[in-house]
């Protein structure tokens, strides 16, 4: 049998004597030479990290054995927001969504046997950035590499903080000045590290539209730079070398050809800006560098299968075009939108790029949209409507002004809300979910409660055990001297980061670096959005129909139907707490929405006090079994168990039975996307607690 890779010697003789002219483009040398000239594939990762240091460097040590070939490295809530795994705030976060590093020990751990001096590594961490790469220098330094090999990336991006993921700790000020020192120590000794991946990922997951992902976050690489160019520490005339170690993280959704667009108008406005502003000359330094992760908003938890398509096609908008491709990316798993992907999961999403990379031609040829005329006025509309909205944020004083404000995060808001309506309405049609419904059972999901990776509990009482040991074997006047130290810096204008090494080689932990932050910078609380945010719901939503019942529920009950929204915990993922609140108050309600980041006894007393109908709690990192029976038992002990519950997430079957078992009154998954049912199902619950459906 012939192979399908060659020709049979029967099939290349009629070839040679088919007495037709040759088809343009088929000298049998051309393929070959091709092949020859292709181009160096992107940096291939998988975000990844879980449970403990161990368990996740047996997982990094599998997918680079695999064929990946760099390391994107996920970290827990409490790593990402500077608490120790005995806080109480880091209650049922520890492991969950990345991995727990609460001291050097744990950094040790997590590289152990990979030689840091050849890896490619990406750090997802904001808050924390300059904390988590002085741990990770020292780590480098001890297997005997020198910093200026070490090569990799800290997100480091803060601002997107306030408007997205959630995970700030400081106030906007004092958490640039995080920023800006950790650039200028990069700039200085670690020649090969970007201290900076500005990230437009979450704008968009948090609702922005292209416009609005480019401009936004061109702002915040304007308010980063020029705090960078006010310390005085860099010249002007090397402001060049800053903004060439400055990269991006950009989305890619499914609209792929609009996606190619906004990747290409990100070049020209970020090369316009540097050559405007800063007056960078050096071509090379204002060429736009980005990694990507592809769109996890728009992964399903109905027909999860699809999924899988969803991510190939997200792939190519940031891969078709050479002029606009990306130096690295990383995919999500098609099980994503049920919880936490297993290893054979993110195999497959590792096996999609090797197939792009390597199976097919993509790399073997120029920029196939070059001189497209629609591609082309593509570019122009959105650089054009880009540099307008730029403009209007920066005469409000800038990107951190305009996060004081509230403006981008209620804009942000308004545009989410507007994209849920349109699917609600059927205008924007996504397949599984709002048509084409109808389906096989799946052999993916035989077994449900199977089909994602689960924490095992054990292994938060083990970080605590393990963080216990660890302040038990240092020396304590080392870790005195040393957070003396960086508290003495932080009061002054000198670079964090020699103080911050300190603290690492000391055997500081995150939770003893930050709080020593915390007492001199302060803590904050972002705006929400929702009070100025404009609803997206109309009549096609039903939610006509669904004011009059809350306009009779609150008659019948003598007061306007009332509701807390909340977030135990610390997921800062608050687009679908926000979209409630929006929706609810549409609909009639009064909401009660104090943003992220409470502690359970923190929402019963709120609860309490504001005398709602309702609670809503919203927890996507896996933490529900931990925290709403903590709301539930608090309600109970302040002799307010008549105030019903409903909670919503990524909550697997099995954790959705065991939360109605525990009296939570309704659970909602991705799988509700339609806004104003539920909104109808927390009515409904209501009505029932006051049997308002048996008069």
């Amino acid at each position: 049998m012939t192979d399908v890779h060659t020709r049979s010697t029967e099939q290349n003789r009629l070839a040679r004597d088919r007495p037709f002219p040759t088809p343009i483009g088929s000298d049998p040398a051309e393929p070959a030479a091709r092949r020859g000239r292709r181009d160096q594939a992107w940096i291939i990762r998988t975000y990844a990290g879980h449970s403990s240091p161990a368990e996740s460097n047996a997982l990094y040590r599998r997918n680079l054995a695999k064929g990946q070939t760099g390391l994107s490295v996920a970290f827990d809530l409490p790593t990402q927001t500077g608490y120790d795994p005995d806080h109480p705030l880091a209650r049922g976060e520890v492991g969950r969504v990345g991995v727990p590093i609460a001291h050097l020990g744990d950094m040790r751990g997590l590289f152990d046997g990979i030689p840091l001096a050849g890896t490619n590594t990406s750090m997802t961490i904001n808050a924390t950035a300059m904390w988590l790469l002085a741990l990770y220098q020292v780590v480098a330094q001890e297997q005997g590499a020198d910093p200026a090999e070490l090569a990799g990336t800290t997100q480091n991006d803060i601002i997107k903080e306030y408007l997205s993921r959630g995970t700030y700790v400081f106030p906007p000020g004092p958490s640039l000045r995080l920023v800006t020192d950790l650039i200028a120590y990069a700039v200085a000794e670690l020649p090969r590290w970007n201290p900076i991946n500005i990230c437009s990922y979450h704008l968009q997951e948090a609702g922005a539209t292209p416009v609005q992902e480019l401009a936004f976050t061109m702002c915040s690489a304007i308010a980063v730079l020029d705090a960078v160019a006010a310390t005085g520490t860099i010249p002007a005339e090397r402001m060049g070398e800053v903004c060439a170690r400055i990269s991006f993280f950009v989305n890619a959704g499914e609209r792929f050809v609009e996606e190619m667009c906004k990747v290409r108008a990100f070049g020209a406005l970020w090369d316009d800006l540097l050559r405007s502003r800063y007056q960078v000359s050096d071509p090379a330094a204002r060429r736009f560098r980005y990694g990507v992760q592809v769109n996890s908003l728009g992964l399903t938890e109905a027909q999860p299968e699809n999924n899988v398509i969803r991510i190939v096609l997200e792939t190519l908008g940031v891969t078709l075009s050479k002029d606009a491709r990306c130096r690295a990316l990383q995919l999500p798993a098609w099980n994503e939108a049920l919880g936490l992907p297993r290893p054979w999961d993110q195999q497959w999403s590792l096996r999609v790029q090797q197939i792009l990379a390597h199976e097919t031609d993509l790399l073997e040829y120029d920029d196939l949209f070059t001189g497209s005329p629609v591609i082309e006025e593509q570019v122009r509309r959105l650089v054009a409507d880009a540099t307008a909205e730029i403009d209007r944020v920066q005469a409000m004083g800038g990107a951190v002004a305009a996060v004081e404000s509230g403006y981008l995060k209620s804009a942000l808001v308004s545009a989410q809300a507007a994209r849920r309506a349109r699917i609600e309405s059927g205008e924007d049609v996504v397949v599984g979910v709002n048509r084409f419904t109808e389906t096989e059972p799946s052999p993916l999901l035989a077994e449900l409660d199977t089909a994602i990776q689960t924490v095992d509990p054990s292994f938060e009482p083990a970080a605590r055990d393990s963080l216990a040991a660890w302040r038990a074997g240092r020396d304590p006047s080392a870790v005195a001297e040393a957070l003396l130290g960086l508290r003495t810096a932080a009061g002054t204008e000198a670079n964090l980061v020699p103080a911050t090494l300190a603290c690492a080689r000391a055997g500081v932990t995150t939770g003893e670096w930050a709080d020593t932050l915390r007492a001199v910078f302060g803590e904050y609380r972002a705006p929400t959005g929702v009070s100025d945010a404009v609803g997206g719901g109309g009549d096609a939503t039903g939610l006509d129909e669904l004011r009059a019942l809350v306009a009779r529920t609150g008659k019948e009950l003598g007061r306007p139907v009332k509701m807390l929204v909340g977030k135990p915990g610390l997921d800062g993922h608050s687009n679908g707490a926000e979209q409630i609140a929006v929706r609810a108050r549409d609909a009639g309600f009064e909401v009660v929405y104090q943003g992220i980041r409470l502690t359970p006894g923190q929402l019963v007393a709120a609860a309490v006090e504001e005398d709602v109908h309702v609670v809503g709690l919203s927890v996507l990192s896996g933490a529900h079994l931990d925290l709403v029976p903590e709301v539930l038992d608090g309600l109970r002990a302040a002799g307010a168990e008549e105030i019903p519950v409903v909670v919503g997430g990524i909550i697997p079957p099995a954790d959705a039975r065991e939360l109605t078992r525990l009296g939570v009154a309704a659970v909602f998954t991705p799988r509700d996307y339609e806004l104003s049912a539920i909104i109808r199902g927390i009515v409904d619950v209501v009505r029932s607690k006051h049997a308002l459906d048996h008069h």
